[in-house]
C-alpha cells in the first residue's frame, strides 16, 4: 500500500464539492448584497465598479448589475477628463471580451458593449469589426454578434459593397450560413435598388460609397442583380439540397415588391347611403386623413372599420347624412381624398342607379405576382427546369417541391394550377408535420386564382366550392361580391375579415366544419345564408347574424344547434327578419 495515492470515496468528493459551492455562493451573495446596498445609497465609486466586475465575470447575464455599472460609468464621465474616460472605457471593452468568452451569446454583454462603443470618445471601429469576425468564425449564427456588427457598420460608415463582399466570403465558406443570407437580403436593396421606372440596367455604385438613406431605396432588387443572385443561390442548393438556408433566400428573391399605398376601390350605395373605401394595404382611416367630398361639398362623416376588432383595415366605411343621395332621380359625384398620400379617387352615382363603384381590377394591379420582363421570364423558366431536374434526383425534397410551386406562381399561376395542386399533395405526404401549413398555402393560392378568373370574367360572383379550402384570405378583394359559394370545403370559421364583403347578398357555405361566424358582421345587404351540415352548436354562435338587417332566409339543417330545445322560438327572437328558416 505504500506509495499509492489514496482515492477518496464518492461521498467524500461530493461533500467537498458541496462545501466549495457553499463557500463560493457566500462570497457571491455578499458581493451582490454589497452592490445593491451601494446602489441604494447612490454610491458610484471605483469599489462598486470592481464589485460588479467580480460578479459579472462569473455571471454575465445579471441585467441589474449591468444597469448599475452603466450608472457608475456615466458618473465617472462627469469627474474624469476625456483621456481618462477613454482609458476607462478601453478597460471596459477588455472586460467585456472576457465575459463573452464565458458566454458568447450573453444578451447583457453584447448590449453593454454596444452602449460602451457608442460613448467611447475615440472608438476603434476596425477593432470592433475584427472582434465580430472572430466571434462569427466560432459561431456564424450568433445573432447577438450579427446585431452588434450591424451597429458597428452603421456607426463607422462601412460601405455597403464592402459588407456585401463580407457575406460573399461567409457564404462561400459555408452555404448553410443562414445569417449571412439574411444579411445579404438587407444589403442588396441598398446597393441595387429596384427602379420605380421601367426596368433598366443596374448602375454600378461608386466604390466606398456611404449607405443610401433608408427613405430613398426600394425594398426590392433591380433585375440585373436579381438574375445574378438566382445563379448564386442555385449553386448553393444544388450543393446541399436539404439545407434550408439557401432555399429561404431563394423564396425572398422570388417575392414581389410591396404594393404601392393607394385607394384601390370606392363603392357607394344609394339605398344604405353608405360609402366603402378599399385600400391597397391596411390603414387606420381615423389617423391617415380621409376627406369625403360630395358634389363639391366636404362631408362631415365618421369613418369606421368593418369589424370592431380592426384598428387597421384595408376596408373602411362611413354613413352619409340621411336623405343625402337616396333620390334616384339625382346624379352625384363623390371624391375620396387621402390627404396623407396626396391621392384621391372619384366615383359617379348616375341617375336611376342604386349603387356605383370605381376601382382597379386584380388583373390590372398584378396583385398576386410581379410583372415579368421577357428576360426575367426566360430566366425563371430556366430556373424552373433546373429545379425540376433537381427534384427528379431528390423526389422527396420538400424545398424543391415548394420552390417549384413558387416559380410556377411567379410565371403563370393560372396556367400551372393543375401542377401546383399535384405538388401540394406530394408536399403533404413527404412533410406531414407541416401538412396544415401547406393546406393553408394551397388555399391562399386557389383563392388568388379564383379572384383572377372572376376579374377576367368581370362578374360579382365568387365560387370556390369543393377545393379543400382550410382558410380564407384576400377578402378585401371581394368588396363588390354579391354572391359567394364556399360549399364543400374544410373551413372551420368565417373570420372577422369576412365583414369586408359589404355588398354580399347570398352566402353559401354548406358542408364545411364551420363553428364560428364572427365575420358575418353588419353585412347590410345579406339576405340568404346557407350553412347546412356544419358544426354550429349553440345559439350564441349565430349571434353575428343578428347584425344583418336584411337577412330573410337561413338554412341550418345538419347542425348540432338544431337539436336545441325551443330552437324555432329562440331563433325567431334572435333573428326576427328571417322568414324562411330551414332546420
Amino acid at each position: 500500500m505504500h506509495g499509492r495515492v489514496k482515492i477518496k470515496s464518492t461521498a467524500q468528493q461530493e461533500e467537498e464539492k458541496r462545501k466549495e459551492r457553499e463557500k463560493k455562493l457566500k462570497i457571491y451573495v455578499a458581493a451582490r448584497d454589497a452592490c445593491f446596498s451601494k446602489r441604494k445609497e447612490g454610491v458610484w465609486d471605483e469599489e462598486a465598479l470592481q464589485l460588479t466586475q467580480q460578479l459579472l465575470s462569473s455571471n454575465p447575464d445579471f441585467a441589474t448589475l449591468w444597469n448599475y455599472r452603466r450608472e457608475i460609468l456615466m458618473h465617472l464621465e462627469t469627474v474624469k477628463d476625456e483621456d481618462e474616460v477613454q482609458s476607462i472605457y478601453g478597460s471596459e471593452l477588455a472586460f467585456l471580451e472576457s465575459c463573452l468568452k464565458v458566454n458568447p451569446k450573453s444578451y447583457g454583454s453584447w448590449h453593454h458593449r454596444g452602449w460602451v462603443s457608442a460613448r467611447l470618445p475615440r472608438p476603434d471601429w476596425a477593432r470592433e469589426l475584427s472582434l465580430c469576425d472572430r466571434c462569427l468564425s466560432l459561431d456564424d449564427r450568433n445573432f447577438h454578434c450579427w446585431d452588434y456588427r450591424r451597429m458597428v457598420v452603421k456607426m463607422s460608415g462601412v460601405p455597403v459593397d464592402q459588407e456585401l463582399e463580407f457575406t460573399d466570403r461567409l457564404i462561400g465558406s459555408n452555404f448553410s450560413n443562414y445569417s449571412s443570407w439574411h444579411y445579404r437580403s438587407t444589403l442588396l436593396p441598398l446597393l441595387h435598388p429596384e427602379s420605380p421606372e421601367p426596368p433598366s440596367p443596374c448602375r454600378e455604385p461608386r466604390q466606398s460609397s456611404p449607405p443610401p438613406s433608408p427613405q430613398t431605396h426600394s425594398h426590392r432588387v433591380c433585375e440585373e442583380q436579381l438574375l445574378k443572385e438566382y445563379e448564386l443561390v442555385q449553386n448553393a442548393f444544388f450543393t446541399d439540397p436539404n439545407d434550408q438556408s439557401a432555399w429561404f433566400y431563394y423564396r425572398w428573391l422570388l417575392g414581389r415588391a410591396e404594393r404601392e399605398e393607394m385607394i384601390s376601390c370606392v363603392y357607394v350605395s344609394r339605398d344604405e347611403e353608405r360609402v366603402a373605401v378599399a385600400f391597397s394595404r391596411p390603414v387606420n382611416a381615423q389617423s391617415v386623413g380621409l376627406l369625403l367630398v360630395l358634389d363639391g361639398q366636404p362631408q362631415r362623416v365618421e369613418w369606421r372599420s368593418v369589424h370592431p376588432r380592426f384598428k387597421h383595415s384595408p376596408v373602411w366605411i362611413c354613413d352619409l347624412p340621411p336623405g343625402t343621395i337616396n333620390d334616384v332621380t339625382n346624379e352625384h359625384n363623390l371624391t375620396v381624398h387621402w390627404t396623407e398620400k396626396h391621392t384621391h379617387r372619384d366615383c359617379a352615382l348616375y341617375t336611376g342607379r342604386s349603387e356605383s363603384w370605381c376601382r382597379d381590377s386584380a388583373t390590372d394591379q398584378e396583385l398576386f405576382r410581379s410583372e415579368l420582363s421577357v428576360e426575367k421570364t426566360s430566366v425563371l423558366q430556366s430556373e424552373l427546369q433546373s429545379v425540376n431536374q433537381l427534384q427528379e434526383l431528390e423526389p422527396l425534397n420538400k424545398w424543391c417541391l415548394l420552390t417549384i410551386i413558387l416559380l410556377m406562381r411567379a410565371l403563370d399561376p393560372l396556367g400551372y394550377e393543375k401542377e401546383t395542386l399535384a405538388h401540394f399533395q406530394t408536399l403533404k405526404a413527404v412533410d406531414s408535420m407541416r401538412s396544415a401549413y401547406y393546406s393553408d398555402l394551397c388555399s391562399k393560392f386557389m383563392i388568388e386564382n379564383t379572384i383572377l378568373k372572376m376579374e377576367y370574367a368581370e362578374v360579382r360572383v365568387f365560387s370556390i366550392s369543393d377545393k379543400n379550402l382550410t382558410t380564407l384570405c384576400h377578402l378585401d378583394q371581394l368588396l363588390l361580391v354579391t354572391h359567394i359559394n364556399l360549399s364543400s370545403n374544410q373551413l372551420q370559421r368565417l373570420p372577422p375579415q369576412f365583414a369586408m364583403l359589404q355588398c354580399l347578398e347570398v352566402l353559401e357555405a354548406a358542408n364545411n366544419a364551420i363553428e364560428n361566424l364572427e365575420g358575418v358582421y353588419h353585412l347590410p345587404k345579406l339576405e340568404e345564408v346557407v350553412l347546412k351540415n356544419n358544426k354550429i352548436s349553440t345559439l350564441s354562435d349565430l349571434q353575428p347574424l343578428a347584425s344583418c338587417p336584411k337577412l330573410k332566409r337561413l338554412d341550418l339543417r345538419g347542425n348540432p344547434v338544431t337539436q336545441t330545445a325551443n330552437i324555432e322560438s329562440e331563433l325567431a327572437e334572435l333573428l326576427p327578419s328571417v322568414t324562411d328558416l330551414l332546420l
